[in-house]
């Protein structure tokens, strides 16, 4: 008896370095609508490929996200984040995914909160297409950090949430290569020692918080201390949160309500 289509599949992408070859085999057999757009599937995934990119969608907090070729794919531990976002928004508060990618962390929040009205930006033309369609109801910006935001939103931002890369410049080249060759560099390299970007959004994001808002980075455990000084330079009051389910460290900056002596 000949294997199965799946198994072959399988065999596929292990000899490929697929890690979860059994759980991908499933995905894009469920995902491929013929068999020849299968067999290509296969053969991009073989290729190198990320998953989401071949897929052209990523799982996130329960959702189907689109992932266009080129675009960062949202990782599973930013899951982590938005749900330090959700803990900490309101229904019908003003929320900014800042450096948005896919936007999945706006899409995760409008699906947890009711009522929100989200806003969100990023420098890479794909990503800002891509955002667009998964953030169908949201004003999606192209542009550098804050610029492309309406004045009318400072000092109105109840939930900043920048997923900034941090990624020091000299370990992109360290990086697997599905990130590497395949995702925009400027969704993964944070300057020198990675924090650039999240020292530029910490700078402005006083401006733009509501008293009281919430700004929300990702980083690494050792960048922690360096991202809690900065927050500290611009005014915020910071705080780490830190998983070890999802082996994800973000920093809370939150603005003094009015009056409030920091």
């Amino acid at each position: 008896m000949s294997p199965s289509p799946r198994s072959t599949i399988i065999t596929r992408l292990r000899a490929a370095g697929c890690v979860f070859a059994e759980d991908e085999a499933r995905l894009l057999v469920s995902t491929a609508p013929t068999p020849a757009d299968l067999e290509a599937m296969v053969e991009r995934r073989v290729a190198g490929l990320p998953l989401e990119h071949v897929l052209g969608w990523a799982q996130f907090r329960g959702l189907r996200v689109a992932v266009d070729l080129g675009v960062f794919v949202p990782r599973r531990r930013t899951e982590f984040l938005v749900g330090e976002a959700v803990a900490l928004a309101r229904p019908g508060g003003v929320v900014v995914d800042l450096c948005c990618g896919t936007g999945a962390a706006g899409a995760a929040l409008t699906a947890a909160l009711d009522g929100l009205e989200v806003h969100a930006a990023d420098i890479d033309p794909a990503a800002v297409a891509c955002a667009r369609r998964n953030l169908p109801d949201a004003r999606v910006y192209e542009g550098d950090l804050f610029e492309p935001l309406p004045a009318t939103l400072r000092g109105r931002v109840d939930i900043l949430v920048a997923n900034v890369p941090y990624v020091p410049t000299g370990e992109v080249e360290l990086l697997p290569a599905e990130a590497r060759v395949h995702e925009a560099r400027v969704a993964l390299d944070g300057g020198a020692d990675g924090l650039d970007v999240l020292r530029r959004v910490a700078l402005q994001a006083p401006g733009w918080l509501a008293p009281g808002g919430h700004l929300l980075v990702e980083t690494s455990e050792r960048q922690a201390a360096g991202a809690v000084e900065a927050f500290v330079s611009s005014g915020l009051v910071p705080r780490v949160a830190v998983s070890d389910e999802w082996y994800a460290t973000v920093v809370i900056g939150t603005r003094p309500e009015a009056g409030s002596s920091g």
